[in-house]
């Protein structure tokens, strides 16, 4: 049985897609703001998550933020008001999978839940790897010529963020916003200090890079 987070304030909406999802045999999980929704989606591994674009402690694009920071692939449709003015391509662009806006049919939805249920099934990589490294996004296990490697919940991150962006020039503060997310922004040294330690365990020379690049002026480069 597959899996589905609604995270929804809205109390009678919530219910009401909980109740339609148990019934098409889906399993609905009920969360009414972002922290809880995003403690579902980091520990419960959900197939998809539905995510309303206004909460009222934390924003739908803040959501998407933080779990493909985290190395989280979990397709997400974020639902939206009509009155809502939000750009739909920068909504893609940071990871949301589609875009639903209110009111929509329960046939619409459950129309858009199946077809990002099948694209993601086909596209969706559990094991990413590079040189001598493999990466299981599932179980967050990182190995390295077979044997595990520890790592921090914030080396893990930004790991994956690498990972889900080759070859693409990431500047610092676009790091800083993706994987540490608004209210915990730390300063760039931050960004610097992590990809060293990134080197030491992961480059075969940590004085000579081949994987994890540095960028004069701009930030950094992952090239698998």
């Amino acid at each position: 049985m597959q899996t589905i987070l609604v995270i929804e304030d809205d109390d009678n909406l919530r219910d009401t897609i909980g109740v339609l999802l148990d019934r098409e045999g889906f399993q609905a999980i009920l969360a009414a703001n972002g922290r809880e929704g995003t403690e579902h989606a980091l520990l419960g591994a959900p197939d998809l998550i539905l995510a309303d674009l206004r909460l009222p402690d934390m924003h739908g694009i803040e959501i998407c933020k933080r779990l493909r920071g985290s190395g989280i692939a979990t397709p997400i449709i974020v639902l939206s008001a009509v009155g809502d003015e939000v750009d739909k391509v920068l909504l893609l662009e940071i990871g949301a999978d589609d875009y639903m806006v209110k009111p929509f049919g329960t046939r619409e939805l459950l129309a858009r839940i199946r077809a990002v249920l099948r694209r993601s099934s086909s596209e969706a990589s559990k094991v990413l790897s590079f040189a001598d490294v493999e990466v299981d996004l599932e179980r967050r296990i990182v190995k390295r010529r077979g044997e595990p490697v520890r790592f921090t919940p914030a080396e893990y991150n930004l790991l994956t963020f690498f990972l889900q962006n080759p070859d693409r020039p990431l500047s610092r503060d676009l790091i800083l916003n993706s994987v540490w997310g608004y209210e915990s922004y730390p300063n760039t040294r931050t960004v610097d200090a992590h990809v060293v330690h990134l080197r030491q365990k992961l480059e075969a020379d940590p004085n000579c890079p081949r994987h994890f690049l540095t960028l004069h002026r701009v930030g950094y480069r992952f090239i698998p």
